[in-house]
């Protein structure tokens, strides 16, 4: 029996080192890392700047409190400050803690306004974490599946749809806040139309209402900007971001503009590890990195040729509906449940995930190299085509 808790469906192999976008295993077999710990990794495994930043701050000073000040954490925040155009930061330890925060600011602009029962607008498909606010504005019934009673204060509309969240601002007059991902990861890798995150900006505007973007998945360089909401001409109240903020060093930041800046004061919110020294001296190696190797704009162009290649090389397979992305966040949609190609993979020494039961996700570090994603297209193709070919021998 496991001590450890039966939370993950873990698949049998084990790492023990990295370099670039190859992981090695107990064997010392290479494997091909086109997931990056889930967007983690963006500049890939073992990067000498982080091992650097880290092993230096680990030997000076791991944690102190945030009842102190902490340099790294103001360095930190500045260097997200610039690269965002936002106006402050709070430091937390994940992409959850920091929607929950980004939750309570949208309570606090309610409270403010003298509305008693503040309401967010979330989406349907959405995933914003799994503490029980952010579960409970997730839009998952599966993962939700167990725990209710849910957390009240959240008005869902369907993704993309304007006239839906137009619909529920004329029926409910407690609305605060929507918290959107600018591109929906778990829900199956969808982009909206432009027109649908500019057309919240100005309902937002309109209403008074908090406009906060989960880029937990997006931000950091992920989809050819430093931040997704950066292809659009106008900042956020509130956007939030974790997973490749420090390589995987646990790290997540709330950042706030404008009317949201001020809402909280002194024991509103709070971190006992948030923000501190060696998470954040990991953080500004990751952004010093990202920004002066201008990985977001190299995202965007490897980006565009995987999409690209992926087209080019299935456009005659019938079993893929549609290969779609923005920067190095890709997703294949099959016309049916492929989760078995994520076992399939390993047999290829690739590792790539399966989201939303049928799109095949893939995130690989922004370093990749066009050799390296040139192996990514052949060993996903060639596992599409054979999943294709096995799907079609089954007897009726």
């Amino acid at each position: 029996m496991s001590t450890l808790m039966n939370t993950y469906n873990r698949l049998p192999v084990e790492f023990t080192h990295g370099d670039g976008v190859w992981l090695y295993d107990t064997a010392g077999d290479a494997w091909l890392d086109a997931l990056s710990g889930i967007a983690v990794c963006g500049l890939g495994h073992a990067h000498p700047a982080l091992t650097k930043a880290i092993s230096e701050q680990a030997a000076r000073l791991i944690h102190t409190s945030n009842i102190y000040h902490i340099g790294t954490q103001r360095e930190l925040a500045d260097k997200l400050i610039a690269a965002s155009g936002m106006d402050c930061v709070f430091f937390s330890n994940s992409g959850a803690e920091a929607n929950e925060a980004a939750i309570k600011l949208a309570r606090m602009h309610g409270h403010n306004k003298g509305i008693d029962l503040p309401t967010i607008i979330v989406f349907e498909s959405s995933f914003h974490g799994r503490t029980l606010a952010t579960l409970s504005a997730t839009g998952n019934r599966k993962v939700q599946a167990g725990f209710g009673p849910l957390v009240t204060g959240f008005a869902r509309a369907p993704f993309a749809d304007l006239e839906a969240v137009k619909t529920i601002a004329k029926n409910n007059q407690n609305i605060v806040a929507v918290l959107v991902e600018p591109i929906q990861g778990e829900g199956g890798v969808h982009i909206p139309d432009p027109s649908f995150l500019d057309g919240l900006r100005e309902l937002c505007n309109q209403h008074d209402w908090l406009l906060m973007l989960d880029e937990v998945q997006t931000g950091n360089g992920r989809t050819g900007k430093y931040f997704a909401y950066q292809h659009h001409s106008w900042l956020p109240d509130v956007v939030t971001t974790a997973k490749g903020l420090a390589n995987g060093v646990p790290i997540g930041a709330c950042l706030a503009a404008g009317k949201a800046t001020a809402l909280f004061g002194p024991g509103n919110h709070g971190s006992t590890f948030g923000g501190n020294p060696l998470a954040c001296a990991a953080g500004i190696a990751t952004v010093d990195t990202l920004v002066n190797g201008k990985y977001a704009e190299k995202a965007a162009t490897m980006g565009a040729y995987l999409q690209q290649q992926f087209r080019e090389k299935l456009a005659d397979q019938a079993l893929v509906k549609e290969v779609r992305g923005l920067g190095l966040l890709l997703g294949i949609e099959l016309t049916q449940e492929c989760s078995i190609l994520v076992q399939k993979a390993l047999e290829k020494k690739l590792l790539i995930n399966v989201t939303s039961g049928n799109v095949i996700r893939l995130l690989p570090p922004l370093i990749i190299q066009q050799a390296e994603a040139d192996l990514l297209v052949d060993g996903v193709c060639q596992l599409i085509n054979a999943f294709a070919q096995d799907t079609t021998a089954e007897p009726a």
